[in-house]
């Protein structure tokens, strides 16, 4: 396969090679033939077991992977290695070796002198000689080894542990067959464009969010191929979003960046229902005269990351808000606990977090019994001053909002441990069909 593939390529090898192989027992194993990374793959394999076309099971693992160090080892050979054969016949000097190797020199002199390759020169310690003619770079073929997957005695796993060349790494891949709704080509769905696609500047950049922060990578965004962009956002108000992240205002410093409209202009899957309350809180600061609001929203939402027991790529999301002069963190908690109470939660904490357009920022866990443990299921805080004040909200006007996935809160008042039995093609119609159309903790 060509070494930049799009997505549709991707898709269309994998589909061929299940028509014919009928499984991909290691999404790893397979990406690498097809030449693209297995984030590439995810990305299909999510899009694919969403409709049901292929079947995925997931496979954990923990592994030992190379320090970046150990990478260096594993090409170049190991410091001690690298030592000997920097050492003419003659000999050389402490300085001239440290000039070669660099930051390898102290580690390799140590271990080639354990080792008995090197020695002195008699009664000048400064002069370094070989003592073997060739040496056998074991610590390079161990590297090597844990580097193509292959099993390693645990003793090499403690020494490599001990020189800190190894660190243990939770991997995530994907064993794939055909799903109940399997076709060599799927058809192409019309979307509508106004409600599930939005755009970057409500998504981000209205927010406060700069365009560097990780959230906006593909990685966990999911950016439209056609249409890529839009040129319809508000003139006036861009410039202000634009200013208060070059170089603030309101008393902020803002980032200090060279904003880049393009990336303003990208059209993408919301990642957030809070996209939506930009847009509501951006219309309410042209009503005049100013009044105080609430607003609340459900709606779906996406996000580009791995499925798991309590993630999916695809859920749905309540937001609230309240708009209004003089409000505090305190009101925040207090709506916070009547709020959740009314859920039939009232076992909440809350811990600080960082959000970019929030300050103070707060995480809200709720006990889940059948998982025995806290459960993240929210987010709040205040929106910050160079989010509100651009829009042209007066001085003073405070907004607490908090935002909450719908599916997590579902699962602690059901009793459910695997969010994918909730949602998604392996859900439960027995569960639908038995149990109350709503339950909010009411008697």
């Amino acid at each position: 396969m060509a070494e930049k593939s799009s997505a549709a390529d991707v898709e269309a090898s994998l589909l061929t090679h299940l028509n014919s192989a009928g499984e991909v027992p290691d999404s790893r194993s397979y990406a690498s033939s097809l030449g693209v990374s297995h984030a590439e793959l995810e990305s299909v394999i999510k899009s694919l077991s969403a409709f049901r076309i292929v079947d995925s099971t997931d496979i954990t693992k923990e592994t030992w992977v190379l320090t970046e160090e150990a990478k260096g080892y594993a090409a170049k050979g190991s410091p001690e290695a690298q030592l000997v054969a920097a050492i003419p016949p003659e000999g050389a000097t402490k300085d001239v070796l440290k000039e070669k190797l660099g930051d390898a020199f102290g580690v390799g002199f140590q271990a080639a002198a354990k080792s008995k390759w090197i020695g002195f020169e008699k009664g000048n310690k400064e002069l370094v000689l070989r003592k073997v003619e060739n040496v056998k770079d074991e610590l390079q073929e161990q590297l090597k080894r844990l580097q193509n997957g292959e099993a390693v005695p645990d003793k090499v796993i403690h020494d490599l542990k001990g020189r800190k060349l190894i660190t243990k790494e939770k991997s995530i891949w994907y064993s794939l067959k055909k799903g109940p709704e399997f076709v060599l080509k799927r058809k192409t769905l019309a979307t509508d464009v106004t409600t599930e696609h939005l755009r970057s500047f409500w998504n981000f950049d209205a927010l406060f969010q700069p365009q560097q922060h990780p959230a906006r990578d593909s990685h966990d965004t999911f950016f439209l191929t056609a249409p890529a962009t839009t040129k319809d956002l508000p003139e006036e108000y861009l410039e202000k979003v634009k200013q208060i992240h070059q170089s603030g205002g309101h008393g902020s410093k803002g980032y200090g960046y060279d904003w880049k409209r393009d990336e303003a202009e990208k059209n993408l899957l919301r990642t957030h229902t809070t996209a939506v309350s930009t847009r509501m809180l951006y219309k309410l600061a042209n009503e005049k005269p100013f009044a105080p609001k609430k607003y609340y929203s459900i709606d779906r939402v996406f996000r580009n990351e791995a499925v798991d027991r309590t993630h999916l790529a695809e859920f749905h999301q309540i937001e609230g808000l309240i708009c209004d002069y003089g409000l505090t963190l305190g009101d925040l908690i207090g709506v916070l606990e009547d709020f959740f109470a009314s859920l039939g939660m009232s076992k909440l904490r809350f811990k600080p977090a960082y959000n970019p357009y929030t300050e103070p920022s707060m995480e809200i866990f709720s006990y889940h019994e059948g998982l025995k443990k806290w459960v993240e299921v929210g987010n709040s805080g205040m929106f910050r001053p160079e989010m509100l004040l651009p829009m042209g909200l007066p001085e003073g006007v405070n907004v607490i909002a908090w935002g909450l996935s719908l599916e997590r809160p579902t699962m602690i008042l059901y009793g459910i441990d695997n969010i994918r039995d909730l949602f998604g093609p392996k859900v439960d119609f027995n569960l639908i069909k038995n149990s109350p159309l709503c339950r909010l903790g009411l008697h």
